[in-house]
């Protein structure tokens, strides 16, 4: 049992017991619950609430006045500056920048380029503002010899370009290699930055709570004070989270909460490019992608991804093009798949950048509507590059892919194809159709295969792309191989 004035807090979701369990009965997990003190009660009396005056003659009282609120329509207006970062991609998931008094959750992979990007982004706003950067995982050494690397190799390097003292970018970014909470706050209230960077949320600590850093009380109560500073002072506040092995965010769902924005950082260790994401966003757009490519002089912008993810080569059997949306970027994306006769009693299907179902989904689209045997053959299918594609207009371009590879045909060159599949068989319209046709007319491609109904042929025509429409998933792989491929079994 706890002892007076304790607990037991769950560290994977913030449950609270009064007993101790092996397993937490709110998240499942098993030894997690850590004995924590509680707080004594709260001593502060009351303000007393001035009476409400006498009722009238029809036995209704006036309602007092309001002590604090105020009328909607009275309230000051104050414009909306941001900072701009110094990288046009992270501005681009920001909303155009940071805010002000806002608080940004950076989360992805150990080594995945977080604090990277986030020096290289406070070196070029040192120049123009103020910035703290708060180490709590590495030393002021280690944070320094970086920071030099980064200004010898990065952009612009070359004779006296690590910044001397005196330089304004030198002036202006502040390292301070602390974990004490107390400490970080003293710093924040006397040096009033415009931007400061703590790195990371999870390695400071409150020396007035038991538990140890990173726990969930610890990482609630700190983001917390972080918050109450940064809102007073309008200081842009950015943190530093871990994830887990699963993925997610690791803390309490109460910090991404308390956050104005997360941002996700992705990226495959066998890859170079990290993709940068906004799952939440008060501020601008969620869902907005930013593309980084990670080099020896750091991460570097990429202004034009649908090369990234385009192979070089020209097309080959199995192979199809799509234009996949991130937010409000068109992306150009190759689809690869591989059909091959089973030696197995059921098929083997695996899929990489597409969910799996959605596989299914298709594949037992393809065998009713157009009579393809695809439950005797095992299909592999891969967006090329490790994007993940979620949206359901990458359909038509799965299909084709998967039914090229079967036939063993090539799509014409400069093809792309976007539309979604229903379980009848039908073309269902995609989002943006526009802009994604403005996208793969600029790369390039002649040929475009669309749901019917667009309204899109004058647009297409300005901008030299073949529109083909069609109603159902059959016209649209005949109007974009050149023939039927459900001839021939």
């Amino acid at each position: 049992m706890a002892r007076p004035g304790s607990s037991f807090v769950c560290q994977a979701c913030g449950a609270r017991t009064r007993q101790f369990f092996g397993r937490c009965a709110g998240c499942g997990g098993w030894n997690t619950l850590v004995e924590q003190s509680e707080p004594s009660g709260d001593s502060r009396r009351r303000r007393p609430v001035a009476a409400s005056p006498a009722p009238g003659p029809d036995g209704a009282g006036a309602p007092g006045r309001p002590r604090r609120s105020e009328p909607i329509q009275s309230v000051g207006d104050r414009p909306l500056q941001r900072l701009a970062s110094g990288y046009g991609e992270l501005d681009r998931v920001l909303g155009g920048g940071l805010v002000p008094g806002s608080l940004v959750l950076l989360g992805g992979d150990p080594g995945i380029g977080k604090s990277t990007l986030l020096l290289q982004s406070a070196r070029a706003m040192a120049a123009r503002a103020v910035v703290l950067y708060v180490s709590a995982e590495e030393s002021a050494q280690q944070v320094k010899l970086r920071w030099r690397r980064l200004a010898e190799d990065g952009p612009g390097a070359g004779p006296g370009a690590v910044p001397e003292a005196g330089d304004g970018e030198s002036e202006g970014l502040r390292l301070l290699a602390e974990t004490d909470l107390e400490l970080v706050l003293q710093e924040l209230e006397t040096l009033r930055p415009e931007v400061a960077i703590i790195d990371s949320i999870q390695a400071l600590h409150d020396a007035e709570l038991g538990s140890a850093p990173g726990s969930v009380s610890q990482v609630r109560e700190c983001a917390a004070a972080l918050q109450r500073i940064a809102k007073r002072q309008h200081t842009a506040l950015v943190l530093v989270g871990h994830v887990t092995k699963e993925g997610m965010l690791a803390g309490p769902k109460v910090l991404e909460h308390l956050v104005d924005a997360v941002l996700t950082f992705e990226g495959d260790r066998f890859a170079s490019h990290r993709l940068l994401r906004a799952a939440k966003n008060r501020f601008g757009a969620t869902h907005e992608l930013g593309v980084f490519e990670m080099r020896g002089a750091g991460l570097v912008e990429v202004s034009n991804p649908s090369e990234l993810f385009l192979a070089g080569d020209g097309p080959s059997p199995g192979t199809a093009t799509i234009v996949a949306c991130e937010g409000t970027r068109p992306l150009l994306v190759e689809i690869q798949a591989l059909v091959s006769p089973t030696s197995y009693a059921s098929p083997r299907r695996t899929a990489t950048g597409i969910g799996t179902n959605r596989l299914h989904q298709i594949l037992a689209v393809l065998e009713k509507h157009m009579g393809l045997p695809l439950s005797r053959f095992d299909c592999y299918l891969a967006v090329a590059g490790g994007l993940e594609v979620e949206e359901p207009a990458a359909d038509l371009g799965v299909a084709a892919a998967v039914v090229a590879s079967y036939r063993d045909l090539t799509l014409p060159a400069g093809t792309v194809l976007l539309g979604e599949l229903g379980l009848g068989g039908q073309l269902r319209p995609v989002g943006q159709l526009e802009l994604r046709l403005q996208e793969a007319a600029r790369l390039g491609f002649a040929r475009a295969v669309v749901p019917r109904g667009s309204a899109l042929g004058p647009v297409a025509a300005g901008l030299g792309l073949q529109l083909l429409e069609a109603a159902t998933v059959a016209e649209a792989l005949v109007a974009g191989l050149g023939m039927n491929p459900a001839e021939g079994d």
